[in-house]
């Protein structure tokens, strides 16, 4: 489904690995929701993944991770921001690299925007390696969307509309 005129659609995935995790994904869901002139689309289940990345002292904390679909009419700088003001929001600590994380909101993919800023790189560079975000994709049927112009199918999974 193409985004509503004049909005785009924004691919986002979430993880926490600090206990409530599935509450931090649901509050940080919520509060993106909330932006202005943007609404939640479709978001995949929550599945608990392993570390990737992580310093050693932090490899038996597991993630939960779930992705968000949403159409804005924000810029994808302005939503880039608001997201990052969601993390702190949610006591997102940012003082170990990889370290262990209320909560972790990445912009995945903003209506096939291509960018190799480095304040904003689109699509995100790792997330076709990372099976905690090509899974739920996947759920949503947008495996194969990543910079795609943001036309195809997440508001008509079945079951996934929150």
């Amino acid at each position: 489904m193409e985004a509503e005129e004049g909005r785009v659609r924004a691919i986002v995935s979430l993880g926490s690995n600090i206990e409530p995790r599935v509450e931090y994904l649901s509050r940080a869901v919520d509060a993106l929701a909330a932006f202005p002139e943007t609404k939640l689309v479709a978001a995949s289940g929550v599945v608990e993944t392993e570390p990737v990345d992580v310093p050693p002292e932090f490899a038996a904390m597991k993630f939960m991770n779930q992705v968000a679909v949403f159409e804005t009419a924000l810029s994808a700088r302005e939503f880039s921001k608001r997201m990052h003001a969601v993390e702190d929001s949610l006591g997102r600590q940012r003082t170990v690299r990889n370290g262990p994380r209320t909560i972790d909101i990445d912009l995945v993919d903003f209506g096939g925007m291509v960018s190799d800023d480095p304040e904003l790189t689109l699509p995100h560079p790792r997330a076709r390696m990372r099976d905690f975000v090509m899974g739920p994709l996947a759920e949503l049927g947008l495996a194969d969307c990543l910079g795609c112009s943001g036309d195809s199918g997440a508001a008509n999974a079945p079951g996934k509309e929150r």
